[in-house]
């Protein structure tokens, strides 16, 4: 069950010989027969173990963003004999992640994608709260993939067009580079990367820390975007507008005039089709300019997304009031559409 599928040893014989802890051999041992009656595939690597991805008789393209979700506060004892058919029962599986200790226990917590978004919105609606054990009930929510990377420690020279030009050759699925002065005391600039999916991503990372790559192989850090970083980059590169436009996190992006809330509709409808709670907004005014222009930063809690978003928004006040707050609450429900995949 270890390693690729070809050439192992029957499954049960080669979970029997990893699994040579007496720690919670009952269940083990329920899970090697569930295993040999069903003839399921599972195969552990790098401290997960994964059904499917695709499952058997799959056919067409994987499933879209918002397929998946994260469950967690599982009882440790707890393994895919019990856990793949209870999320099999409210639709159907594309994968399900188990992470696994060294010892064979659950790390409490796994991940299972839907064929779509509408099977992961039910799992949340209906396996949420439920007790796997007596007393015991799960966390179920939405899972957002890490797609985004960052690059610091790149010399101050370098340009868009090269790297660009770099990171398409030695990578694939590619869909913005952004580049920004660094937030420390070192001179240089922080790059970041957002690719078409989090497999994509993971590959990128490992072909550009472990690649023939000539721009990385002076002393650059290759690693996820962190929360605070990407607030640190929109809030430093962000400066009063010339024109009477309102950018959301970087300068393609534009707050349309002729919706003025059309995106805070469409939030609101997709949280209740996907059953992802009401969207909770906060907002502020952090900065006025004499010339009228004031920065906002604002943030919406989604309560089944693990992670609020947030940006900042410079905004025109011509007039005295809330307009900016209410533009800010619809800069941030764009964010949040994107990060949906809508």
């Amino acid at each position: 069950m270890e390693g690729s599928r070809a050439g192992r040893e029957p499954r049960g014989a080669a979970m029997a010989e990893e699994w040579i802890s007496s720690v919670n051999q009952s269940n083990k041992a329920a899970l090697l027969t569930w295993v040999r009656e069903t003839g399921i595939d599972l195969v552990q690597v790098n401290g997960q173990r994964r059904y499917g991805g695709p499952p058997p008789g799959w056919v067409g393209s994987p499933p879209p963003p918002g397929s998946e979700v994260y469950i967690a506060r599982l009882p440790r004892d707890l393994y895919e004999d019990t856990l793949i058919p209870l999320f099999q029962s409210v639709g159907q599986l594309y994968e399900f992640r188990l992470m696994l200790t060294f010892s064979g226990l659950n790390r409490g917590f796994a991940y299972a994608k839907y064929s779509d978004q509408h099977g992961a919105g039910k799992a949340i609606a209906a396996l949420n709260n439920w007790e796997v054990q007596d007393g015991r009930a799960i966390l179920v929510c939405r899972s957002f993939e890490k797609c985004e990377l960052s690059v610091s420690g790149l010399p101050g020279t370098v340009r868009h067009a090269e790297l660009h030009t770099v990171l398409l050759d030695a990578t694939e699925g590619l869909l913005r580079l952004t580049l920004h002065a660094s937030t420390g005391r070192k001179q240089g600039k922080v790059a970041v990367l957002t690719y078409s999916s989090h497999h994509a991503a993971a590959m990128a990372k490992k072909a550009l820390l472990e690649g023939n790559v000539e721009l990385f192989k002076k002393k650059v850090k290759v690693e996820w975007l962190k929360p605070d970083l990407k607030e640190q980059l929109q809030a430093l590169r962000e400066e009063p507008p010339p024109s009477n436009v309102q950018h959301l996190g970087s300068p393609e992006r534009v707050l349309p005039s002729s919706e003025p809330r059309a995106a805070l509709g469409r939030l609101g409808a997709l949280c209740r089709q996907l059953h992802l709670g009401t969207p909770r907004f906060l907002t502020r005014c952090v900065q006025a300019e004499p010339n009228g222009w004031q920065r906002y930063w604002g943030q919406v809690v989604i309560p089944s997304h693990p992670v609020p978003c947030s940006t900042f928004l410079w905004v025109r006040e011509d007039t005295p009031g809330t307009a900016g707050h209410e533009k800010m609450k619809e800069a941030v429900a764009q964010l949040a559409l994107m990060m949906l995949g809508h």
